[in-house]
């Protein structure tokens, strides 16, 4: 199991909230997301970057949003496949063409 499926999304959306609903009562964000952290069992940084992640799908914070960056993902793979088609269809090409040079010249 990796790192970002430990946590089910209804643990990561409630303590996000926490920490937006307590934000007030610290000085700083990364106060309040070390305290809320514990309670969550997970680490501050962990706690942070799904804050962040929210914020920025949100449109509060600067940054690339997640359904942005899992359409650049899709497009990536997509052209990752069409070059692999490409190539396939290359060679083929220069197969058929050569198989047709020689049947040409033979007699």
């Amino acid at each position: 199991m990796n790192k970002s499926n430990k946590f089910s999304p209804e643990v990561r959306e409630r303590a996000v909230r926490m920490v937006q609903e307590h934000r007030g009562e610290y000085p700083s964000l990364w106060m309040a997301v070390e305290s809320i952290a514990p309670k969550i069992g997970c680490v501050p940084q962990t706690l942070l970057t799904w804050v962040k992640r929210q914020e920025i799908d949100a449109g509060v914070r600067e940054g690339v949003t997640t359904s942005e960056a899992q359409r650049v993902k899709e497009l990536e793979r997509e052209v990752k496949e069409l070059r692999r088609a490409n190539e396939i269809l290359k060679v083929a090409s220069a197969f058929f063409a050569q198989a047709e040079l020689d049947r040409r010249f033979k007699f």
